[in-house]
């Protein structure tokens, strides 16, 4: 088995029995804010995408990139489906011309026929509404050979089926650093933030390592990030000048937790990397440039590597913020009382679970969203907000221009706005933004209103625990991390007070808990 890195999340995986295209991804995603790191302009696209089989993980931008797909894709190639709730994937991938597809069921291992031979495959899909824009998933694909696990960017919830249905694991590659605004775009003090940005950038690869330590594989790749920010407004989210709170650890810094906690088999692919794989023994790997110039990219040359890349992608990143809407128009009123207030009609355990109204300033206008009333109103005078977004007007505007579903995959992962907030996290806020259509809102209303069995507890470093996470029920004995009385989730990085169960991220969530 031939695994060749294309960039980010992006593989292409060829096997005697066909070769499969992962998560191809070229253009600059979320207006504009994310570009591949390192750069993948330069391969052949027409090349990689000649492929029998097409995966795409989930609908964001940086793994699902249309234009790639319409220009480069081969549209006869079978596209292997998630088993989502909500079949958006398959309708984006219709509008681009693509016909056949083998829709899969969420853990189940299936064989798959074609002219060239067979391939095992499992596609292990993420429903909750914090996994992507309603849906993220993992690959494993097996020739009889060798076994990979492409997990990207999922987040799931246990991995031991895949020992079970697979044997062991040969390839595994996941995501390790961060793909989010927290804290950056948060108004708190500059020592909160650096502070925050700490833990998030250690618990991203503490999480990371959970994952590699239960899968059990011979050899992992990094993959899934970090991105590289080219806007000069927003160059210095990189991770290129020494700053400990940064977010977006990249390869390197990876590969060297992984040897620091004693594991060698960690493998850097930049786009243009080979690896050829026979069952567990690695046969080759290559790289488009020689070794030393590979791993300059990621140390000593990152910073002129990345200003090199700027100046070569400024007419790409003009020709982009060009394609916004104009900054001005009509009042937003009116459009966001017609996009928000049907579908808060429609949510009453997110409205409810929201539970306050959320201040939007967009340039000279604010607008008012009342979750409790359920409706999009102007402010009264002196009214006082539990949380607000400022958010440039342009923005807003080619949203709505452009219909978007969902404003966490375009506004909010670009990092170009702000947020403030008294109290914790609202996870019901932002999925709510993620759902803005009425198939969407319907499916994570439904998920928040099911109830979830906790009865089972376990014991942690001198604590009894509920085992499931109240967040999204991830395996506590697992992701659980004790420190004093505080508890982390390493899923997705929640807290709780162990002395009395309190949610310290975000209001409820409360935890079942005791001293042994």
């Amino acid at each position: 088995m031939q695994v060749t890195c294309i960039g980010h999340a992006g593989f292409r995986i060829d096997t005697p029995a066909g070769s499969i295209l992962c998560d191809p991804w070229l253009n600059p995603a979320y207006f504009g804010s994310w570009f591949v790191f390192p750069d993948n302009s330069g391969l052949d696209w027409a090349a990689i995408g000649d492929c029998d089989y097409l995966y795409v993980s989930h609908l964001h931008k940086d793994h699902f990139d249309p234009k790639l797909l319409a220009e480069h894709v081969n549209k006869d190639a079978v596209v292997l489906l998630p088993d989502f709730p909500v079949p958006d994937l398959k309708r984006e991938f219709e509008k681009l011309g693509f016909h056949r597809f083998y829709e899969t069921t969420d853990g189940v291992k299936h064989r798959i026929s074609g002219p060239k031979g067979e391939l095992d495959v499992m596609i292990i899909a993420l429903r909750a509404p914090a996994d992507g824009p309603i849906g993220d998933s993992g690959l494993v694909v097996s020739d009889g050979t060798t076994t990979v696990f492409n997990m990207n960017d999922s987040r799931p919830l246990a991995v031991d089926v895949l020992a079970e249905e697979f044997g062991h694991i040969d390839v595994h590659m996941l995501q390790y650093s961060g793909a989010i605004w927290y804290p950056m775009v948060y108004d708190m003090p500059e020592r909160a933030k650096a502070s925050f940005g700490s833990q998030k950038r250690q618990r991203g690869m503490d999480r990371c390592r959970q994952y590699i330590a239960d899968t059990g594989a011979t050899w992992v790749i990094p993959s899934a990030g970090p991105p590289c920010f080219l806007d000069p407004e927003l160059r210095d989210l990189n991770d290129d000048h020494g700053d400990p709170a940064n977010i977006f650890p990249d390869e390197m810094v990876f590969l060297d937790q992984m040897r620091q906690h004693g594991h060698t088999g960690g493998l850097l692919m930049i786009p243009g990397s080979v690896a050829d794989f026979t069952g567990s023994q690695l046969n080759s790997l290559t790289h488009p440039l020689p070794t030393d110039e590979v791993e300059a990219i990621f140390t000593t040359g990152k910073a002129d590597y990345i200003e090199a890349y700027a100046q070569r992608m400024a007419p790409v990143l003009a020709a982009e913020k060009a394609g916004w809407a104009p900054a001005t128009g009509e009042p937003l009123l009116e459009p966001l009382r017609a996009l928000f207030e049907p579908i808060m009609l429609q949510s009453d355990q997110i409205c409810d679970g929201i539970g306050y109204p959320v201040e939007l300033r967009m340039g000279p206008e604010t607008v008012v969203l009342d979750f409790p009333k359920r409706t999009v109103r102007e402010p009264i005078p002196d009214e006082k907000f539990r949380y607000g977004f400022g958010i440039a007007p342009e923005l807003v505007r080619t949203v709505l221009r452009d219909k978007e579903p969902d404003w966490v995959n375009t506004i909010f992962l670009s990092t170009r706005f702000r947020a403030w907030r008294v109290g914790g996290y609202n996870e019901y806020l932002y999925t709510f933004f993620k759902c803005l259509t009425d198939e969407r809102i319907a499916y994570a209303d439904g998920w928040f209103a099911e109830t979830h069995d906790d009865t089972t507890d376990i014991t942690l470093d001198g604590w009894n625990i509920q085992r499931r996470c109240p967040h999204l029920k991830a395996d506590l004995s697992k992701f659980g991390v004790v420190e004093g009385s505080t508890l982390t989730c390493n899923l997705h990085g929640w807290q709780w007070n162990l002395e009395n169960g309190k949610c310290l991220t975000t209001k409820g969530h409360e935890i079942r808990c005791s001293r042994t």
